[in-house]
Formats: structure tokens, sequence, C-alpha cells
């Protein structure tokens, strides 16, 4: 069974953006996809960019270091030169609190 931690409150990732939290020695990245809110490994697959600093595109985020697409939403590659998926994670929100399943 998942336990979920606190990582972030909502006036922390207005809609539209991302931010990278640690949690565990894992870096995630969360993102506010109109008032929706995923988070998937914060490194890239191919290049090991950071993900949370990559531009948004509609239900995509761009790898800052070769373009590499991927779905916020899934995880999964879209575009060389990534080809494999990065982690997904679950997030929940409680009031003002944005807490993400571990385990």
């Amino acid at each position: 069974m998942s336990r979920f931690v606190q990582v972030a409150t909502k006036a922390d990732l207005p809609p539209g953006t991302s931010l990278c939290v640690t949690v565990e020695d894992k870096k995630i990245a969360l993102f506010n996809l109109d008032g929706a809110y995923y988070a998937i490994d914060d490194t890239c697959s191919h290049a090991e960019a950071s993900l949370s600093e990559g531009e948004i595109d509609g239900h995509c985020v761009i790898c800052p270091r070769h373009g590499a697409r991927f779905d916020i939403r899934t995880g999964q590659a879209l575009s060389l030169p990534a080809w494999a998926p990065v982690e997904t994670y679950e997030v929940r929100v409680e009031g003002e609190q944005i807490l993400l399943a571990l385990g």
C-alpha cells in the first residue's frame, strides 16, 4: 500500500508550471496542467537533464537538453532521442496540500 507525503502546496505550483522536489533522495518533477497535478521522474531517460526545467507544451514536457518529448500524464517518451519512459507517481490533493504516493 502506498503512503502519501506532502511535497508542495497549490501556491507553489500555479497552472502551467513545474517544480522539482526531492523525496527520499529521488528528484521528482511536479506539473500543474490546468488544475490537474502530475508527477514524473525529473531526470530525462536519455541525457539526465532536469525535466522540470523543460518547456510545457500541452500534456508534454520538452527536455531542455536535446528536445525529447515526454507525456506528463503517462511518462511515455514521445520523440527521439529518448525512447525509454520515465516513472510516474500518483498525486493526491488534499485542501491546499499536494501529496505524492511512495512505495
